[in-house]
């Protein structure tokens, strides 16, 4: 991977969205999907740097599995994939 995360930032691979058909049959593009909210972590920035220096690390590591602000995060490719970039604060919990 070519990316490598700062401060704190996580790296997500979001979950796909397999439906593209709604109950009645019709065909959905992909603007009018429901956006994932689901996602798997690739990579972690070093953490929050506190005002006297001092680095404290993020509550999720790579692997986890998150639920994340639907809305938040800005998207990126790295060669042929596709991923999310979130602040912390876009992160609303990990699955246990």
């Amino acid at each position: 991977m070519a990316l490598r995360v700062l401060g704190d930032r996580v790296l997500v691979q979001v979950d796909e969205d397999k439906e593209t058909k709604t109950e009645g049959g019709i065909i959905l593009p992909d603007t009018a999907r429901k956006k994932p909210q689901r996602g798997r972590v690739v990579a972690v920035g070093e953490g929050v740097r506190l005002d006297n220096g001092k680095v404290v690390p993020l509550e999720v590591k790579v692997g986890d599995r998150v639920v994340f602000s639907k809305y938040g995060g800005t998207e990126v490719k790295d060669g042929d994939k596709e991923y999310l970039i979130l602040g912390a604060d876009d992160i609303y919990a990990k699955e246990a």
